[in-house]
C-alpha cells in the first residue's frame, strides 16, 4: 500500500462504538506519525504497526464489526481470531514477538520475520500507543532536569550536551533540551532526516561542519542562550573527534538505533544507502562494521567520563553491545533510568499519555486546565503542563504526556470521562502510557537494572501486570518482547483505554487505572525500596509482603 494514511478526525463512527472506533483511530495515528508508514515502520528501525499490509487490513475490517462483548486477538501484527466473550471484556489483545528463551535471538528473530511469521511491535508501535516525539520528550526532560539538579546545582544554561540520533525516540532530545536551558550537539548520520527535524521545528540548526556546529555551540554557551545544533555525521566519528580534540562536553549521552546492528546503526565512514546496500548483499560484514563502530564510540564516551563529563546510556543497549564486543567498562557507564527515573517509579509515576480522539486540540487545552487546578499541588506534572503548552507541536491526533503516579491517573480519568459525558470536551479521549512504566517492562540493561534485590531479569512482573490490566477490563492489552537486536532482552506490557463518557468507562478507569500503576509499586515495594513500599502503605494498596 501506497496511500498515506492519517487517523479519522471528527465524531463520525465507522465502528460499532467508540472503544472499537478509538483502537481504529490509535493504529491510524502510529502511521501517520511513524518513521516509515509505507513499510508499517513507526520507529527504531523495525518496530511495526501491523505484521504486514493484508494484514493491516484485517485488522481494520475486524475492529469495524467488533461488538462491545467480543475480543479481537492479535498475534505479532497478524488478526487471528473474534472471540465472543462479554461486555466488560477487552476489545483487543495481543502479544507481539514473544519468544521462548533459548530460541530469543536476533536470528532467530530474523528469520522468522523474513518468513512473515513474526513483528516486532517495538513498545508503543505495534499495540497503536506512540503519539509521536511527545510521547518520550517528557521522560527525555525529566532526565536532563534530574541531571541538572545532580551535578549541576540545579541549571544546565551555559551547558554542552552531546548526544546522536534524531529517530522516532531521539528527535525529543533537542527540545528537551531548549526546555532546561542547554546546548545541544547531535549528531544525525541521514542528512535528509536532520534537514527534516530542523524545517519541523524540533531542532534550531543544521551545521555543514564540525567546526561550525562547534563554532555556534559556543557562542549559545557564551550566552547563556539554549540552542540545539545538528551536524550530518557519523557518531562514532564525531565522538573520537572530540576526544582526540581535547573537547569535553558537560553531558554525554546517545540516541542512535545501536539495538540493531542490522537495521539500526550506521557504521562509521558509510551512509545509509551504503549501509542497506551492504545489508541486502554482505549482512554479516554490516554487522560486523557497525559492532566496530558503537566499540569506539563507547570508547569515547568512557574517555569523556574519565575527563569528567556526565555520560549515561538512554535505554538503545549500546553499552551492551560494546560489552559482547569486549568493552569491560561499558556497563559503568550509568543508565537514565537506574539512576534518575527509579525514584518515581517507586511512586508509580511515568510517562502516562491521553490523546484526543476527535482531533480537536481544544480537548487537550482543556485537560490541560483541569491538571492545573486539580493537581495544583504537583509541581513536576503542572511545571510540565506549562512548558508542554509553550514548547510542543502536536503530531497526527493532539495528544499530552504527563508524568503522573498511582491514583493520580485514576483521579485524571474519571475527571476527563466526566468531562467527556458533560460536553465539555468534544469527544472520547483515549489514555494509554509508554511500556517503560513501573509495572510494565523487565529489561536488565534499562528499566530493571541493578534492582536492590537483584531481580532485574525476571519478567514475571510486566506479564502480571498485563493480566491484572485484563481482569481489570482494559480496553487493549499488549503483551511485547525485544526482536531484532533487542531479542532476548526485554518484555513488556502496554494498555489503553477509551473515555467515551459512559458509566461502563468510569468502571473501567477506575479500576484498570489503580490496577496498573498499584502493580507496579508493589513491585519495587517487593524488591525492597522504601519510596515504594511507604507508596504502598499511605495509598491503600493491599500489599501482603510489607515488613
Amino acid at each position: 500500500m501506497t496511500a498515506r494514511i492519517t487517523a479519522q478526525r471528527g465524531t463520525d463512527l465507522r465502528c460499532q462504538g467508540w472503544r472499537q472506533e478509538g483502537l481504529l483511530r490509535m493504529l491510524e495515528n502510529v502511521l501517520e506519525v511513524g518513521e516509515r508508514p509505507q513499510d508499517l515502520v513507526v520507529y527504531a528501525a523495525l518496530g511495526k504497526a501491523a505484521r504486514d499490509w493484508p494484514s493491516y487490513e484485517r485488522i481494520v475490517a475486524a475492529l469495524k464489526r467488533l461488538r462491545d462483548d467480543e475480543t479481537l486477538v492479535i498475534q505479532s501484527g497478524k488478526p487471528i481470531g473474534i472471540f465472543k466473550t462479554h461486555p466488560l471484556s477487552p476489545i483487543v489483545i495481543m502479544a507481539n514477538c514473544n519468544l521462548v528463551g533459548r530460541w530469543a535471538t536476533s536470528d532467530v528473530f530474523y528469520d522468522l520475520e523474513q518468513r512473515g511469521l513474526i513483528a516486532w511491535g517495538g513498545l508503543t508501535a505495534g499495540d497503536w500507543q506512540y503519539i509521536g516525539m511527545q510521547g518520550v520528550i517528557q521522560g527525555t526532560y525529566e532526565v536532563l532536569a534530574a541531571v541538572a539538579r545532580e551535578h549541576f546545582n540545579g541549571d544546565l544554561h551555559g551547558r554542552l550536551v552531546l548526544t546522536a540520533g534524531l529517530g522516532g525516540m531521539g528527535s525529543a532530545q533537542p527540545l528537551a533540551a531548549k526546555m532546561v536551558g542547554a546546548v545541544m550537539l547531535v549528531v544525525e548520520v541521514d542528512g535528509d532526516r536532520a534537514a527534516q527535524r530542523v524545517s519541523d521545528g524540533r531542532c534550531d540548526m543544521l551545521a555543514e561542519t564540525l567546526d561550525e556546529a562547534l563554532e555556534r555551540c559556543q557562542q549559545a554557551q557564551q550566552r547563556n542562550e539554549p540552542l540545539s545544533v545538528v551536524l550530518v555525521d557519523n557518531a562514532s566519528t564525531v565522538y573520537t573527534e572530540l576526544v582526540t580534540r581535547g573537547i569535553t562536553p558537560d553531558v554525554v549521552t546517545d540516541q542512535t538505533s545501536a539495538h540493531d546492528l542490522l537495521y539500526g546503526y550506521v557504521p562509521a565512514g558509510m551512509t545509509p544507502q551504503e549501509a542497506a546496500h551492504l545489508r541486502e548483499t554482505q549482512p554479516a560484514l554490516l554487522e560486523q562494521r557497525a559492532l566496530a563502530s558503537m566499540v569506539a564510540q563507547v570508547q569515547a564516551m568512557l574517555t569523556l567520563k574519565e575527563r569528567g563529563a556526565v555520560v549515561f546510556e538512554n535505554g538503545n543497549n549500546i553499552r551492551i553491545q560494546a560489552k559482547r564486543a569486549g568493552v569491560e567498562q561499558a556497563m559503568t557507564i550509568d543508565i537514565f533510568t537506574e539512576r534518575y527515573i527509579r525514584p518515581l517509579f517507586c511512586k508509580g509515576i511515568g510517562p502516562f499519555r491521553w490523546l484526543a480522539l476527535t482531533g480537536n486540540a481544544t480537548d487537550i487545552a482543556v485537560i490541560d486546565d483541569m491538571i492545573l487546578e486539580a493537581f495544583a499541588e504537583n509541581e513536576l506534572v503542572c511545571n510540565w503542563i506549562r512548558l508542554a503548552r509553550q514548547y510542543i507541536p502536536f503530531q497526527g491526533l493532539p495528544a499530552r504526556i504527563g508524568w503522573l503516579g498511582h491514583g493520580e491517573r485514576t483521579r485524571l480519568g474519571l475527571l476527563v470521562n466526566q468531562a467527556v459525558r458533560e460536553g465539555r470536551l468534544s469527544g472520547p479521549i483515549a489514555f494509554t502510557r509508554d511500556h517503560l512504566d513501573a509495572g510494565g517492562m523487565a529489561h536488565p540493561y534499562i528499566g530493571t537494572e541493578r534492582m536492590l534485590d537483584g531481580s532485574d531479569a525476571i519478567a514475571d512482573w510486566p506479564l502480571l501486570n498485563a493480566l491484572l490490566n485484563c481482569s481489570a477490563m482494559a480496553d487493549l492489552v499488549a503483551i511485547h518482547s525485544g526482536g531484532g537486536g533487542y531479542a532476548g532482552y526485554m518484555t513488556s506490557s502496554g494498555v489503553t483505554l477509551i473515555a467515551d463518557g459512559s458509566s461502563e468507562a468510569d468502571y473501567r478507569l477506575e479500576h484498570v487505572l489503580n490496577a496498573d500503576t498499584g502493580i507496579g509499586v508493589l513491585r519495587y515495594a517487593d524488591a525492597g525500596y522504601t519510596i515504594a513500599q511507604d507508596m504502598a502503605r499511605t495509598s491503600g494498596l493491599d500489599a501482603l509482603n510489607l515488613e
